[in-house]
């Protein structure tokens, strides 16, 4: 009976930023699922038990990290703006109906196999409806299913009337509520925290609206403090400069979206006491808000309200992004999978995005998607580079990326923790594609 994997004569990229791939290699993958060696083809002696996969000529690279997703839509375009009746028609009569949880739960499971299909590896679930996340991932660990390596913060903590609430959050107006719901949410068994320090594209109301400030830093500083306690990180969307420096005093891990940077906002980036690791990261999200800021509204179908909201929030996050290279904080990649034009299979494109935009290279992409992302969400132990004793959480292409990044949206093979997914399957949006494709040939 073969229990283990050689990945035969591949080209490995590693995923530690080593500029060019080692070639004609072989990979040992063993019956935990762990990276058991890797040598030279020539050089290696393959155990009789191991099963033989020849690789010749594809590129081997650790499995994608996308630290900003939902699992509870799978990126259609949908209305950013609707009214309250309607929406609190819909959760109460439709979403929080027995049937209802069975359809989302189905749904999640299916965009997390999609992401997972198309080589992300690991995610991170940063907010979604009735502790699904959390059921999903138990279920993935107990072998039910082949799902990626999924990271969950359950609800939102949110304010009174703050984004994401009522519905998608627990809402606490002081400290000690603050504190309760991150009690609550642990109790679900959640893996992150994630709180919403300003208003957001999704629900708002008013142009400004996205950015505005709703968090005190009381408040930021409490769940900061309950959460850190016992080891688990804060993530904080924050879209504007008032909201990421309350943000980080308050002491958040991550900061998600982002907004531009002062000097105290770049020195608290690398330096923050509060925070479980001393410093804080940026998970920037640019696919999710550059279609509907860039595209006309006959082609999004969005209001002048959200389109003027995203692109006040984009260019200000792109702004931060480029802070950040510049400066040398710490940076990861996500995407904010589920928002309208933004699929759980085009990771590629956040990556081919920061190149267009910034002054990185492929070769630092890759690695901020994999390495960086492990390290930020303190997983690099396990997975995030091709390493002996780590996961065996691996992709494989027919192109090299460090060549074109876009070598990353045709993955012949998978691996997560070791088991095998020989023929990917993603069935994508052609209108959806079609229209990003359209945003960069205009540019």
């Amino acid at each position: 009976m073969k229990t283990g994997y050689a990945l035969h004569n591949c080209h490995i990229i590693y995923g530690d930023g080593k500029k060019f791939a080692d070639t004609n290699m072989t990979i040992l993958v063993n019956e935990q699922g762990r990276i058991h060696q890797i040598e030279k083809t020539s050089n290696l002696v393959v155990p009789s038990h191991y099963e033989s996969i020849d690789l010749t000529g594809n590129y081997v690279m650790p499995g994608l990290i996308n630290a900003h997703v939902h699992l509870f839509a799978d990126g259609k375009p949908f209305t950013l703006s609707v009214s309250e009746k309607l929406l609190n028609f819909a959760f109460h009569h439709l979403l929080d109906t027995s049937i209802g949880r069975r359809i989302l739960k189905k749904r999640m499971k299916k965009n997390a196999i999609t992401a997972l299909h198309s080589g992300v590896t690991t995610m991170r679930s940063v907010g979604e409806f009735f502790y699904k996340d959390v059921e999903l991932r138990e279920e993935i660990h107990a072998h039910k299913f082949v799902g990626p390596n999924l990271l969950t913060a359950g609800y939102f903590l949110s304010v009174t009337g703050g984004h994401g609430a009522p519905y998608l959050a627990l809402v606490g107006d002081s400290p000690w509520e603050a504190r309760r719901n991150v009690r609550i949410n642990v109790k679900h068994g959640v893996d992150l925290i994630k709180i919403c320090v300003t208003g957001g594209v999704t629900d708002a109301k008013m142009v400004g609206e996205a950015g505005r400030l709703q968090m005190t830093e009381d408040e930021v500083a409490a769940i900061c403090e309950e959460a850190h306690k016992i080891g688990i990180r804060v993530a904080a969307h924050v879209e504007s400069t008032e909201g990421v420096r309350v943000a980080l005093k308050g002491g958040v891990d991550t900061i998600e979206h982002g907004a531009e940077m002062d000097e105290e906002i770049i020195s608290l980036y690398k330096c923050n006491p509060r925070a479980l690791k001393g410093y804080t990261a940026l998970i920037p999200t640019l696919q999710a808000d550059y279609p509907s800021a860039k595209l006309d509204l006959s082609l999004t179908k969005v209001s002048e309200t959200v389109q003027e909201n995203s692109r006040l929030v984009y260019d200000s996050m792109l702004a931060s992004v480029r802070q950040a290279v510049e400066h040398g904080i710490k940076m990861g990649i996500g995407t904010d999978a589920a928002m309208p034009f933004v699929t759980h299979y085009d990771m590629w494109r956040e990556l081919d995005h920061l190149m267009r935009k910034t002054s990185l290279d492929s070769l630092q992409v890759i690695e901020k998607a994999t390495k960086t992302n492990a390290e930020i969400l303190g997983i690099d132990h396990l997975t995030g580079t091709i390493e002996m004793g780590k996961r065996a959480d691996l992709i494989v292409m027919d192109h090299n990326p460090l060549e074109n990044i876009k070598a990353l949206s045709n993955i012949t093979m998978v691996m997560v923790n070791g088991q095998l997914i020989k023929n990917p399957n993603v069935n994508k949006m052609k209108e959806v594609d079609d229209l990003l494709d359209l945003v960069w040939s205009n540019e």
